[in-house]
C-alpha cells in the first residue's frame, strides 16, 4: 500500500476510534446519598437503631481525632453516607452517587462531552473505601459522584455482612434533588448520562413538580424536585431525599411505631398515597433530611397518569 492510501485509511479509521474511545459506559444504579449531620450520635440512632441498618465502617478525620464519615449499609451496593461535619451552607445534602461498570471510561466520556471533573487529577483514582470514583456537578450545583466498585475494596470485603434482619428496607429505589431548570437537567442527565424519563407528575393539573429519570442500565432512578422558589438551606431536606423500597406499608408502619418509642423518634409516622398512586411513609432524620419508604407498586397495579403541565420557572435570584 502506498503512502497516500495508508494516509486515507488512517483518516477513515481515526474518527471511528475516537468515537469508540468516548462511548458512554453503563450507569447501573444509585450507589448512595450523602448527607451532613450536626450530631453523629443522633444520626446513628435514626439510621441504625430506628431504621435498623448496619454500619460496616467509618472514615476518620484527616486533621483531628474522630469520625468524619460513617457509612450506613442498605445492601452490598447501596449506602447512606453520614458526613459528621459542617455543611456548605446549601442544606443537608452533601452529594448523590451512581455506580458504573467502568469509571475510567466514564471519566473520558464525560470529559469528551465538556463536563468538568472536580479536583481533576488527570485520571481516576481509588477513594478511601478502595473503589474508583470521581465527582462532577450537575446544572444545579449538586455534586454527583461516579463510582466503580472494586473487588479489593472495603465494600467488597464486607459483602454479605452488616445486613441485619432489622433493616427497614433492602434497596434504595431513588434519590431526589432540587432542580431549577428542567431543560438543562434533561440535557445533563438525559442526553449526556443517558437517563430515561418515564414519568412526570404534579400536585395539581396546572403544576409540574416531579420528573422521574431512570438510569440507562438498571431500574433505580433520579427524581427531579422542581420548584418555583428555591427553599432556604434548612428547608431543602424534604426535597433532597432518598426513597427506600418497602413490601408492605402496613407492616412497616407497625414496626416503625414499635421502634419509635425505644429510639426516641417523635415525629408523626403515617401512611400516605402519593400522586404516583404508591403508598409511602415519610420520615425525617435529626437534621431534616427526608427518608421516604415507598411500596414498589401502585395501589391497584395500574400506572399513575402523567402530568402534561409546564415546569415552573424560578426567578433569576433563586
Amino acid at each position: 500500500m502506498n503512502s497516500r492510501k495508508m494516509l486515507a485509511a488512517v483518516l477513515m479509521v481515526a474518527p471511528l476510534l475516537a468515537q469508540e474511545a468516548v462511548k458512554r459506559p453503563k450507569v447501573l444504579g444509585v450507589a448512595h446519598m450523602a448527607v451532613f449531620v450536626k450530631d453523629l450520635d443522633k444520626a446513628r440512632r435514626f439510621y441504625e437503631n430506628f431504621l435498623g441498618f448496619g454500619e460496616p465502617f467509618t472514615l476518620p478525620n484527616q486533621t483531628a481525632p474522630g469520625v468524619r464519615i460513617a457509612l450506613v449499609k442498605v445492601n452490598d451496593r447501596q449506602y447512606i453516607e453520614i458526613f459528621n461535619e459542617a455543611g456548605r451552607g446549601e442544606g443537608q445534602l452533601n452529594h448523590i452517587s451512581f455506580y458504573t461498570d467502568d469509571a475510567g471510561r466514564m471519566y473520558a466520556y464525560l470529559k469528551s462531552k465538556g463536563v468538568t471533573v472536580m479536583s481533576d487529577q488527570g485520571s481516576v483514582n481509588k477513594g478511601q473505601t478502595g473503589n474508583k470514583n470521581f465527582n462532577i456537578q450537575d446544572p444545579d450545583g449538586h455534586i454527583v459522584e461516579m463510582v466503580e466498585y472494586q473487588p479489593d475494596s472495603w465494600t467488597a470485603r464486607e459483602a454479605g455482612k452488616f445486613v441485619p434482619p432489622t433493616r427497614i428496607s433492602e434497596h434504595i429505589m431513588h434519590v431526589g434533588v432540587l432542580v431549577g431548570d428542567l431543560d438543562r437537567s434533561l440535557k445533563f442527565y438525559g442526553e449526556i448520562l443517558g437517563f430515561r424519563e418515564f414519568w412526570r407528575g404534579g400536585r395539581s393539573p396546572s403544576e409540574l413538580n416531579w420528573v422521574n429519570m431512570r438510569v440507562p442500565d438498571g431500574e433505580d432512578y433520579l427524581e427531579f424536585m422542581l420548584y418555583s422558589q428555591l427553599p432556604p438551606p434548612d428547608g431543602r431536606g424534604s426535597a433532597n431525599h432518598a426513597s427506600l423500597t418497602i413490601a408492605d406499608a402496613d407492616r412497616t408502619l407497625a414496626e416503625l411505631k414499635r421502634r419509635a418509642a425505644k429510639t426516641g423518634y417523635g415525629r408523626e409516622i403515617a401512611i400516605q398515597t402519593g400522586v404516583n398512586r404508591k403508598r409511602q411513609i415519610n420520615l425525617y432524620d435529626p437534621d431534616g433530611t427526608r427518608i421516604e419508604l415507598m411500596e414498589a407498586n401502585t395501589v391497584d397495579g395500574k400506572p399513575a397518569p402523567g402530568s402534561t403541565a409546564a415546569p415552573p420557572h424560578p426567578g433569576k435570584n433563586d
